[in-house]
């Protein structure tokens, strides 16, 4: 692995072909101009449109031969999630890179169009379902990118009985933990069946460490907390790395050859809070296979969705 890796490492990516969640703002946001930058055909995911055109006119503006696309997608909810999944079938998109980018971030109670928990409902099941519908688009060869977070060692576990936090007092910050430890038991159940099956596609995993992005100030404006915001502000500016530097594991994790399926990468420095991209471990919870296959029924269950990988 590149000591001191950047996006200029990535190398032509003409021909290619990125579908990106939450790409109108934060890492995803920086993802696509700089796989558009690269040569890379970027469908720009969003859930609000209006957002993502002024986001792809800004890019164009900067970058005039690049090649980038809006789809309209709002992870809480799980019929648009399929009609964004029909709409990409329809036009015979190839996909070479699926990068699982939105989420939302200890926001306070809310429900998703389909009831579930607004924080597992948009982080995990909705990029559950989306991989499902998208995987016979997804060309040989292909990765898929899932992000998590360091805040994956928040929560004590997943209550597998009670998911959609129905039967207990709720907790934002320990909702966002499950989330993102629900990113990781996805990725690595994937990576085990997609290996078992032959199908000749990656599954990795990425967390951008303590990265400055508008995620988070959305739980302060959505509960109108000055203190809450004025808390994030000092964080961000003390502590954080900026968003580019925050999209370069997503991004290593997406194109650098040296990625094997399963891996999880990371900054390099001091509690992965900051730095360059590298291989990284998760918690041995997010490994465990029992934990993840009880996950991925639950998620079928939910979802509806037959999440069936045949070579």
């Amino acid at each position: 692995m590149a000591k001191g890796w950047t996006a200029r490492d990535m190398g032509d990516l003409s021909g290619k072909t990125a579908v990106i969640t939450g790409a109108s703002s934060g890492l995803g946001l920086h993802c696509s101009r700089a796989l558009a930058a690269a040569g890379a055909r970027v469908i720009m995911a969003c859930r609000n449109l209006d957002k993502g055109a002024e986001v792809l006119e800004a890019i164009q503006a900067e970058l005039p031969d690049a090649a980038l696309e809006l789809q309209a997608l709002d992870l809480a909810d799980l019929g648009s999630v399929a009609v964004c999944a029909r709409t990409l079938a329809e036009r015979d998109v190839g996909i070479d890179m699926l990068i699982n980018n939105a989420g939302v971030m200890a926001v306070p109670l809310s429900r998703t169009a389909d009831g579930f928990e607004m924080q597992i409902g948009t982080n995990h099941l909705g990029h559950f379902a989306l991989t499902s519908h998208l995987l016979p688009l997804l060309r040989a060869g292909a990765r898929i990118v899932t992000v998590s977070s360091q805040a994956h060692r928040l929560t004590p576990g997943i209550d597998f009985d009670d998911l959609n936090w129905e039967g207990r007092r709720y907790k934002a910050w320990q909702a966002y933990g499950d989330s993102k430890l629900a990113n990781l038991l996805f990725h690595y159940e994937l990576h085990r069946r997609l290996s078992q099956s032959g199908r000749n596609c990656t599954a990795v995993a990425a967390h951008p460490g303590y990265a400055a992005t508008h995620l988070q100030f959305v739980a302060a404006e959505q509960k109108q907390s000055r203190v809450e915001a004025m808390f994030m502000h000092v964080g961000n500016t003390l502590l954080a790395q900026s968003g580019q530097m925050g999209a370069l594991p997503s991004l290593y994790a997406a194109t650098a050859p040296a990625v094997a399926s399963g891996d999880f990468i990371g900054p390099d420095g001091i509690q992965q809070m900051r730095g360059y991209p590298t291989t990284v471990q998760s918690r041995r919870m997010a490994q465990d296979p029992e934990r993840a296959q009880r996950l991925w029924d639950r998620s079928q269950t939910l979802t509806g969705v037959d999440f069936a990988i045949e070579d």
